[in-house]
């Protein structure tokens, strides 16, 4: 297969990008639950806190690090693989990864230093404050990061400039409050707390297998089970809203995901397995479960959800209103300041469509030569791969309902049974540890993929947004990304097995003062008393 610039510009940021979100979903998940342990740590004076904050807040600071390293290189990626991109809509995509910058990454960064120097110079509570401000950070940098993503599925609060030939924002509170940037926010942080509290859970599993720090670790499997049913529970909520704003601003895509070939009368169904066939437009040996798909899709029992043809053949008519825009762009780019009012007035009519005629530009060097064949060949394209992206969404989804099973188990047996726990139950905690992210990349994999081929829904076609590189240019970076990056990950790993095999250290200062103030206690009250508490 002949190489393509295009191609391997998107599998190099679909390296990179799945590389650094191996770091992201725990470092969101792990700030919080940090925050959490060390907030009762406050409340408690309970030095067994104070050596759960220092223990998982060692791993959460490892993964920070490298997820750093990581992520920086991305925004890079823009200018050196995205340029045309970047040029196109870099007034409204730059917003909110500067703000990010700016606000969030910064807040996280001076913070992150104080949580890790500050145990011996600020109070309890200072100290507390700090690491909720390290949490609140972190997921304020996946808001910025999510709103610009989002308004590449959605593009609101912007309009095209036919003088500039550029997307020029028009309401920044739009683009902020784009309905596709905030379901993909709580989506994703909350698949972020799930993956903390499966890593927590199973650590502290493999804790009580190896009857090792067996106070530290039952603690943990409470928080992480009761954090980690909640964030479960809201993944799958937050996904039905995920898929309700797909229904009316990628339709396509939703499509796609489903199989859904032929446009059936609402409410639709939910197709729960089969094995699609875009060649012959067709998903056999299908197994369908009556009306789901319409209500998880439009909350309705009325509304169509239109299949894949009828949307090719809508976008064979957007692609023709394209071609209008497109020549009437041709003449005020020709006439510049002296372009008739008529000119101007046919492009405004027909802007929105302006982006199905630049899907042309991969069969024809001027869109208005296109013959009707290629007409029909651009519109086809508007289909992403439906079977990766049928079997990507299903799996995803099947491991999310996997954890809420086993966060509901865990925290039955912590809330019921006195923190006991079957041996088998600790086993299968331990290997469902790489689980989350599975389901993690899978959900990127099933929101980019499912956006082909464009780069802005609509807008712009991901074939016109690559830089002019050479393919030896792509072979050599991707070649080197990949080895520094796999680097990144071996350390990552190493570190996070050698302080885990290391275990929680022993704070022998708190521990000392925390049991002074129990025998102070115990000797004031005669061990009677609303003071008086059970022996470690």
């Amino acid at each position: 297969m002949e190489l393509d610039v295009v191609e391997l510009s998107r599998l190099q940021f679909a390296m990179t990008a799945m590389y650094h979100f191996l770091f992201v979903p725990l470092t969101l998940g792990l700030s919080i639950l940090v925050a959490i342990m060390e907030t009762v740590y406050v409340m408690t004076g309970r030095p067994i806190w104070r050596q759960m904050t220092k223990f998982w807040g060692m791993l959460f600071g490892i993964n920070f690090v490298l997820g750093v390293a990581t992520g920086i290189t991305m925004e890079f990626q823009f200018g050196m693989n995205w340029s045309y991109y970047s040029h196109y809509v870099g007034d409204v995509f730059g917003a909110p990864l500067a703000i990010e910058g700016l606000m969030a990454f910064f807040l996280e960064a001076t913070f992150v230093g104080l949580f890790f120097f500050g145990w011996d110079k600020l109070s309890k509570v200072q100290h507390m404050v700090v690491a909720w401000l390290v949490a609140i950070g972190s997921n304020f940098s996946a808001l910025w990061i999510l709103i610009a993503n989002g308004w590449m599925a959605n593009p609101v609060g912007a309009e095209f400039n036919p003088d500039t030939m550029r997307m020029e924002m028009t309401d920044f509170f739009a683009v902020i409050f784009n309905e596709v940037a905030q379901a993909k926010f709580v989506h994703t942080v909350s698949a972020g707390y799930v993956t903390a509290s499966v890593f927590v859970l199973g650590v502290s599993a493999l804790y009580l297998i190896q009857r090792r720090h067996e106070d530290l670790a039952k603690r943990s499997i409470a928080v992480a089970a009761s954090f980690g049913l909640a964030s479960a529970l809201s993944v799958v909520v937050l996904g039905d809203e995920s898929g309700y704003s797909a229904s009316h601003t990628q339709k396509m895509k939703l499509a796609s995901i489903e199989a859904m070939w032929e446009t059936h009368p609402a409410p639709a169904p939910f197709t729960l397995i089969g094995f699609p066939d875009k060649e012959a437009r067709e998903t056999h040996y299908a197994v369908e479960i009556p009306w789901v798909m319409g209500l998880i899709g439009t909350r309705s029992l009325t509304q169509v959800i239109p299949g894949i043809n009828e949307l090719v053949a809508e976008a064979e008519g957007r692609v023709r209103r394209g071609l209008v825009a497109y020549e009437a762009l041709m003449e005020i780019r020709e006439q510049r300041d002296e372009a008739s009012s008529e000119a101007r007035f046919r492009f405004e009519q027909n802007s929105e469509d302006l982006g199905f005629a630049l899907l042309l530009k991969r069969y024809v060097d001027d869109p208005l030569e296109a013959t009707e064949e290629q007409i029909r060949m651009a519109a086809n394209d508007t289909i992403p791969g439906v079977a990766p992206l049928f079997w990507a969404f299903r799996v995803m989804v099947g491991l999310g309902f996997l954890f809420i099973a086993v966060m509901l188990y865990f925290f039955w047996r912590t809330s019921f049974k006195g923190m006991t726990y079957p041996r088998w139950s600790l086993y299968a905690a331990v290997a469902i540890i790489p689980a989350p992210w599975i389901a993690a990349e899978l959900g990127w994999f099933v929101a980019e993929y499912g956006r082909q081929p464009w780069t802005v829904d609509g807008m712009l076609p991901t074939a016109l947004s690559a830089s002019h590189l050479s393919v030896m240019d792509l072979l050599i970076t991707l070649a080197g990304f990949l080895l520094f990056y796999s680097v990144l990950f071996v350390i990552e790993v190493s570190l996070m097995v050698k302080y885990i095999r290391k275990g929680p250290f022993q704070d022998v200062d708190a521990t000392d003062q925390w049991r002074a103030r129990h025998e102070h206690r115990l000797r004031t009250t005669d061990g009677q008393g609303p003071f008086a508490e059970p022996a470690e």
